[in-house]
């Protein structure tokens, strides 16, 4: 009995138990679901304080992200009161003491639209002749472990070489595959492997594929560019690509000119260096006065005169051409027989009514010209040295051009000298480099900053304020037959609005431009 009644006891008390230790686990559980709720909560919280802290200093580190004011920045990109900054359209905008000329202006509203499209044509075809230099923006990625040139890589058409350091660094793979591609080119490698690990000798694009990295990087340092088109000028954009990375790098196809030299001889004297050119018209007494002057202090020194006077008169002096032309052939037409007859270095160009005088020191201007990179210096008349800037912007479908007066910068070496881009009538220049630009015969009367106008680009141009030629007198004429020879020289020589269109005209086709302001 007594075992009957303890039973159930027993199994009531371990029921209690049971119950008691259920309710310890759902205690606990209810403490750790709460307590991960608090911890969550706290997180929360604190990650929302520190998203908060981090967007307020994000904020912060923005705000000095900013740009100086339009004011500021302007300032940047203007130069002699002309907005230089790059843009798809240009303007020549007015100001005071400006000039402004729109070119389609001066070209018949009923031929504007055939001019137009025969300018587009041509520009087109000039493009092919003188394609450009431009190369395509390459931005270099950081970090990136493919070694090549960024420049200096340079061939000429046909012509084989090594492209140097290219390589591929910090890389580890179990197959390294590498890819080179050209366009206008070649690639091979004189590394004497399989046909396996280097693919497509003699083609465009080469491909090596290796587990071993230093017969990699062995091969690529005998990587070999030949080029295939005779171009006198390109470049080719050469692609190198490793499994993740690539990268772009130029080769240059150039084909160097011939050099012209000239011969100043032994004693390297003035007259076996320099030429005196000048070209006159109808004005005989003034051209008799230059030359006499020039004998003066140079007597051995060769003078041209090319000449377009209805009736010539004969020059006879010693060391002296004188070459006739057309009747009325023009200004332009002169200068470029004159230059074309010139066998010396250098030519000294100077208008027939000048005069030399003792500060005419032709050596001065020579020092300069054979001590700097100078295509021609000029000096001075009456003090006057008119030197101006031309400045040039492009546009996509014309340029603009703006000439301002004074220059760019001193030369250096030379204190009474400066830079710039276009002198007075009286210039020592190098006789190659004016045949290249060249003197445009269709400009007949009134015309000078058009030479440095097709020269932009071209020519490089000094100034120097310490050496001076003379200007013969304006005075009438005392003799009858000499007004009558003035009379009539002032009515070639006056600049007629028919000569203005003509030129604006002409530039507006020639040279491509929308515009054309001076100061």
């Amino acid at each position: 009995m007594i075992l009957c009644t303890e039973q159930p006891l027993l199994i009531e008390t371990s029921v209690r138990r049971g119950k008691n230790h259920e309710g310890e686990i759902m205690k606990y559980f209810l403490i750790l679901i709460l307590c991960t709720i608090v911890v969550f909560l706290v997180s929360m919280r604190w990650k929302r304080l520190a998203e908060s802290q981090i967007k307020e200093e994000i904020s912060v580190a923005r705000s000095d992200l900013k740009l100086v004011s339009p004011e500021k920045y302007k300032s940047l990109f203007i130069y002699n009161g002309i907005w230089l900054a790059p843009k798809n359209q240009c303007e020549c905008p007015k100001a005071d003491h400006v000039h402004v000329y729109q070119m389609e202006d001066y070209i018949a509203k009923k031929d504007l639209a055939s001019v137009k499209e025969r300018r587009r044509k041509e520009f087109e075809h000039y493009q092919k002749r003188y394609p450009s230099m431009i190369q395509d923006l390459v931005i270099a990625k950081p970090n990136v472990p493919l070694s090549y040139p960024i420049q200096g890589v340079e061939v000429m058409p046909l012509h084989t070489i090594m492209i140097p350091g290219l390589g591929l660094h910090g890389v580890t793979e179990e197959k390294y595959q590498v890819i080179l591609r050209a366009s206008l080119g070649t690639l091979n490698t004189l590394a004497d492997v399989s046909d396996d690990v280097v693919r497509g000798r003699g083609k465009k694009e080469l491909i090596i594929l290796t587990s071993d990295v230093e017969l990699l990087n062995f091969i690529l340092e005998h990587v070999t560019y030949t080029s295939v088109v005779y171009q006198l000028s390109a470049v080719d954009m050469m692609t190198f690509e490793s499994r993740d990375h690539v990268a772009q790098f130029p080769v240059i196809i150039r084909q160097p000119s011939l050099p012209k030299l000239i011969d100043p001889g032994a004693d390297r004297k003035i007259s076996s260096l320099v030429t005196v050119t000048t070209k006159t018209f109808l004005r005989y007494h003034k051209l008799r006065l230059l030359i006499k002057s020039i004998r003066q202090y140079y007597p051995d020194i060769k003078i041209i005169v090319t000449d377009d006077s209805e009736v010539p008169e004969k020059i006879i002096e010693e060391n002296v051409e004188h070459y006739i032309m057309p009747f009325g052939k023009g200004w332009f037409a002169g200068r470029n027989l004159a230059i074309s007859q010139v066998t010396t270095k250098y030519y000294l160009w100077v208008d027939d009514d000048y005069l030399f005088t003792e500060n005419t020191k032709i050596e001065k201007l020579l020092d300069v010209l054979e001590r700097t990179n100078l295509d021609m210096v000029g000096g001075s008349v009456n003090g006057n040295t008119y030197s101006f800037q031309l400045l040039y912007e492009q546009g996509d479908d014309s340029g603009c051009l703006h000439l301002r007066y004074g220059s760019f910068h001193k030369l250096d070496g030379f204190p009474n000298c400066v830079v710039t881009s276009g002198v007075v009538n009286f210039y020592l220049a190098h006789t190659d480099k004016s045949r290249h630009v060249g003197y445009d015969p269709l400009l007949q009367r009134v015309a000078h900053s058009e030479f440095f106008m097709d020269g932009v680009g071209i020519l490089l141009v000094g100034s120097c304020s310490d050496v001076s030629i003379g200007h013969q007198d304006h005075n009438p004429a005392s003799e009858p037959n000499l007004t009558k020879v003035e009379d009539q020289y002032k009515r070639f020589r006056a600049n007629t609005q028919a000569q203005v269109q003509f030129k604006l005209s002409l530039h507006y086709f020639k040279n491509r431009l929308k515009c054309y302001s001076r100061s």
